[in-house]
Parts: C-alpha cells; structure tokens; sequence
C-alpha cells in the first residue's frame, strides 16, 4: 500500500472524477479509502442521546484505491522509491523526483 493517512488524493474514475481530498481512513484488505468530502451517502440512525429525534446522517463512504491518485505539487502522481547513500528507502514522486513528506 502505498497511500497513507493524511496524504491528498484526487479521484481519478467515478462520478466523483476531479475531486480532492485528505484520506481518513484506509482499509488494507478490501483496498479501499476514505477521503474527506468525496463520495457521500446517507445513512439512517436511530434515536440515541446524542441524537434524540434520529434522522438521517450524510458521511463518506470507500472508494477503491485504483480511482485515487496521490496529488503532489497540483498535479496528481505515481510514488516511487529512491535509496540513499547511508542505505535509507525514501519516498519520491515519480513526475517530478521530489521526496513525498509522509
């Protein structure tokens, strides 16, 4: 996996197609994101204290990772990896050859 927490994205297929956003959360086996402000759905709740009258809740729902693409710099990009001399894997994005900060 090469996406993490807290990277931007933007989706690159769907009905969402342009939008960006910051992942929230990743699940590994499924292989699907959840990015912050894409892909709503509603869901029904019930009354709780929190809640009390119930109702009908709007939240992200997952996209499957190959629709997102790491956005550096403005424009989207492949992730690659570099050694360094002292023998350390960094991050680099494959368009441009800068370090990804993670």
């Amino acid at each position: 996996m090469r996406l993490k927490k807290g990277m931007r994205v933007r989706v690159i297929r769907g009905n969402h197609r342009g939008e960006e956003g910051k992942i929230l959360r990743i699940f590994t086996k499924s292989n699907r994101v959840i990015v912050e402000g894409v892909n709503f759905m509603k869901r029904a709740t019930r009354p709780s204290q929190e809640n009390p009258s119930g109702g009908f809740v709007e939240r992200e729902a997952p996209i499957h990772l190959s629709n997102v693409m790491l956005v550096h710099g403005g424009e989207t990009t492949k992730i690659g990896y570099r050694r360094l001399e002292d023998g350390t894997k960094i991050r680099i994005a494959r368009k441009t050859g800068e370090e990804i900060e993670s």
